[in-house]
């Protein structure tokens, strides 16, 4: 595991590449949407090819794409890509109560209904929250 510094560089070096790069400054979410599928296509081809090196280069592309997005919506003071590691942090440890909890898996099949059980639960949630929402609007 890394201490994250290379990664904090890539995000630094995308802000600039949004001041410095008029293509990247033009780009939104909505713009991006070609890249991220093409990029998660790649991915997948590099992993049933076999070949290390290739899968490596295209999470880089991937990983691209996840930068520009989280320096676009930082922008917009919308959130942060430290907000997307915290979220996804938080993400693994309710879906995964089997590690970071109390629950007991003693396969896969158990662990991916723990997931599945954690997924709705979270689902459940949000749907309580937004009709909450507009119930007060």
């Amino acid at each position: 595991m890394t201490d994250g510094s290379a990664l904090e560089a890539f995000a630094e070096q995308m802000r600039v590449l949004r001041r410095e790069c008029a293509w990247k400054r033009e780009q939104t979410h909505t713009s991006l949407i070609p890249f991220v599928r093409e990029e998660a296509e790649e991915v997948v081809e590099a992993i049933e090819s076999g070949d290390p090196a290739a899968l490596c280069d295209e999470l880089g592309d991937l990983l691209l794409q996840v930068v520009i997005h989280a320096v676009i919506a930082e922008e917009a003071g919308e959130f942060t890509l430290d907000d997307v590691a915290r979220g996804v942090i938080a993400k693994m440890e309710r879906r995964n109560p089997h590690v970071f909890g109390d629950a007991v898996a003693t396969d896969a099949a158990e662990v991916l209904r723990l997931w599945n059980a954690a997924k709705a639960a979270e689902k459940a949630a949000k749907a309580a929250e937004a009709q909450e929402q507009a119930g007060t609007s």
